[in-house]
């Protein structure tokens, strides 16, 4: 006879998995504190999502989560990081407080989090038009789609930073 279906089943996906999420992220990260925050930060989305049929393949489920919440780690520590050395190139009377490097830090990693939504000719297109300088023709043919598409691309973009700057406290 079948065992009845539990009444807690992230309870009992957590029970039976934790500890192998956790060693198998320790193996993949130098930082065992990495490890441990990304494991728990793994089944916080579980909680988060809405709940579905018991999954099938629970660890290829819950690596798969945790490789994209690795990605973003590594993201936003290079994000960190090349903006740590912009500053330290800045002369000492011009480097922002440091409640201002923790705003821009936190906007970065918002406007990141954006572009990480769009696919990657949308995402290309516009860094490419924003922080390069580049007009929709370059970027058209640098990608090898229509003008057309590139203006689409931004359109989503811009729509979706929009979106971002809405949700803050303050917008109009």
């Amino acid at each position: 006879m079948a065992s009845p279906a539990s009444p807690h089943p992230l309870h009992d996906l957590y029970s039976e998995h934790h500890g192998w999420l956790l060693g198998w992220l320790r193996r993949r990260l130098s930082n065992p504190c990495d490890a441990a925050d990304l494991t728990q930060d793994t089944f916080v989305r579980l909680l988060a999502a809405p709940q579905a049929a018991p999954l099938q393949a629970p660890r290829a489920y819950l690596a798969t989560v945790a490789k994209r919440l690795m990605i973003n780690l590594y993201r936003r520590r290079s994000m960190e990081q090349a903006y740590l050395e912009a500053l330290a190139s800045l002369p000492e009377q011009q480097v922002p407080s440091l409640e201002h490097q923790a705003l821009v830090l936190e906007a970065l990693q918002e406007v990141d989090e954006v572009l990480s939504r769009l696919g990657s000719k949308a995402r290309s297109a516009f860094l490419m038009y924003q922080l390069e300088g580049h007009n929709q023709e370059t970027i058209a043919a640098s990608l090898g789609v229509s003008v057309r598409s590139v203006q689409r691309y931004l359109v989503q973009a811009f729509e979706e930073c929009i979106v971002l700057m809405a949700s803050e406290p303050g917008w109009p």
